[in-house]
């Protein structure tokens, strides 16, 4: 009998989330957990974001533009940080959760990651009441820590009954820590690859790829490297523009670049990008931005290795689109198959960007890449197996705490 089954044959048992707010990757696997048989989920947030709070690094207000609160049970915890935010370590902070876990009588507590005060009080309130504690976070290895450091993570980690595991950069870093093999379970990260798909494809399909890249103000005529997300140092969003710069005129006429985003980047990448084929669309909302997605033939990802994974690889793959990523990127070493699903490059190299970008555009070979790296997020990085390795994490406690 599998964990899993082991999990299904006994009394309902009874597991808590505990993380910061509802977050759009999270919350599909939320659902499906809650939905397995044997599982009673309840999930505390430490606060729901406004509309200012949400956009802070985005550099614009805004809320998502899909449900993200309904099929599955939550209570949002008293957040009493003086300012409440989601990226400062104190801005989540809620002392009621120790009191919340008593009162559930949980079998396990799942607690997403570390980076913010509430997590390590859920951690201390299960130590407290020897409730076994779950985590998954997202380091992965790559930044580099001084030795002090790395032995607080290391003692810290120790702390938790099991440890899930987004990724094989993120693996070797829980394994170099100390955490014995035994408790670590793979919960990819992924996004709704269906949902994805089947909006670009709409997209592609009802409005046609020279609309949609005129929405844009695309040239139909050249490929499209697209970038999406924040306008942050980390991201390394100009290393796209720079890699541009430097083509000859003849390489240039046949490529474009659509920068999809905001932040406060945003006023040095148009003076950096003007005389350029660089186009700005803006901040886009989920529900919009699987246009951008149909609209382009390549994903472009520069980000250093404050970049843990990757998300916005995952949207690509599952649009059909292949992707050029930092080898200081989580998620490259998981999703980049050199020449197959896309391509790596060496991080802050603008040359090696500019090769790499000149290499997939010829014709046919995004096209061909992108179906590859499609059917490769669809085979292995989606919900059921996030759901998967929770419940065999689960199993695996057996009373441990």
């Amino acid at each position: 009998m599998s964990p899993i089954d082991e999990v299904d044959a006994t009394r309902r048992m009874k597991i808590a989330m505990v993380t910061t707010h509802p977050i759009q990757y999270q919350v599909p696997w939320l659902r499906l957990l809650g939905q397995r048989p044997g599982i009673d989920l309840h999930v505390y947030f430490a606060m729901l974001p406004d509309a200012d709070q949400q956009g802070r690094e985005f550099g614009v207000a805004f809320q998502w533009d899909i449900p993200l609160l309904g099929g599955y049970a939550h209570t949002v915890l008293d957040n009493v940080a003086q300012h409440p935010s989601l990226t400062a370590f104190g801005g989540c902070d809620t002392p009621g959760v120790r009191d919340e876990l008593k009162r559930g009588k949980f079998d396990a507590v799942i607690v997403n990651g570390w980076g913010t005060k509430t997590c390590l009080q859920a951690l201390l309130a299960c130590r407290l009441q020897g409730i076994p504690c779950i985590v998954r976070g997202e380091a992965n290895g790559l930044r580099p820590r001084a030795a002090w450091k790395r032995f607080l993570h290391a003692r810290l980690l120790s702390q938790y009954a099991a440890c899930l595991a987004i990724g094989s950069n993120n693996r070797r870093y829980l394994l170099d820590a100390g955490v014995p093999s035994s408790r670590i379970f793979d919960t990819p990260y992924c996004i709704d690859n269906e949902s994805f798909a089947t909006a670009a494809e709409r997209w592609r399909s009802a409005t046609g790829v020279t609309a949609l890249k005129a929405r844009f103000g695309l040239d139909p005529a050249r490929a499209t490297f697209l970038f999406s997300g924040k306008f942050v140092n980390k991201k390394r969003s100009g290393d796209i523009v720079a890699a541009l710069a430097r083509m000859t005129d003849a390489e240039r006429a046949r490529i474009q670049v659509l920068l999809v985003g905001d932040g406060p980047l945003a006023a040095d990448l148009r003076a950096q990008a003007e005389g350029l084929p660089v186009h700005f669309s803006g901040f886009l909302n989920q529900s919009e931005i699987t246009a951008a997605y149909a609209a382009s033939d390549c994903l472009v990802l520069p980000s250093d290795s404050g970049e843990t994974w990757g998300l916005v690889v995952n949207e690509a793959m599952a649009c059909g689109l292949p992707a050029l990523v930092s080898d200081q990127v989580g998620c490259a070493i998981d999703l980049v198959e050199d020449g197959v699903t896309g391509w790596a490059f060496r991080c802050a190299d603008v040359a090696h960007l500019a090769e790499r970008m000149l290499a997939v555009q010829k014709p046919g070979r995004c096209a061909e890449m992108g179906r590859a790296a499609r059917a490769h997020v669809e085979a292995g990085y989606h919900f059921d197996r996030v759901v998967d390795g929770v419940m065999d994490a689960v199993a695996s406690l057996s009373g441990r705490a």
